[in-house]
């Protein structure tokens, strides 16, 4: 099973209408199959995430952030994991707004 309490991702690819950005962090917690997590940089002043953790591993949570703009954006995501040759996880991600355009999009994300 795939745990991601104390983990730190960094993005490898996001889609052109996503926030995320290279300089980006990811501090991931779970406590069961209750998944929290902060996130800041690049663009995002500060973010925050809840969900659950699926036996197999995937991710269904909720994001919140503000960017330096100030703007306040919000979504939903789904994550699929893969463990790499190396040990760390990478992390195919299906997301969509819940706010502005609600357009969707894809991002890759992968442990520090």
């Amino acid at each position: 099973m795939f745990r991601y309490d104390g983990k730190t991702f960094v993005p490898q690819s996001n889609s052109s209408n996503g926030e995320v950005s290279v300089g980006t962090v990811f501090q991931y917690r779970q406590d069961g199959n209750i998944l929290t997590g902060t996130y800041q940089g690049g663009s995002i002043v500060s973010g925050v995430l809840v969900g659950t953790v699926n036996e197999n591993g995937t991710l269904h949570f909720r994001y919140h952030h503000v960017s330096k703009d100030g703007s306040m954006r919000s979504g939903s995501c789904n994550s699929t994991p893969n463990q790499l040759d190396n040990g760390k996880i990478q992390l195919f991600e299906k997301w969509k707004w819940m706010d502005g355009d609600q357009s969707d999009g894809e991002s890759v994300i992968v442990e520090q």
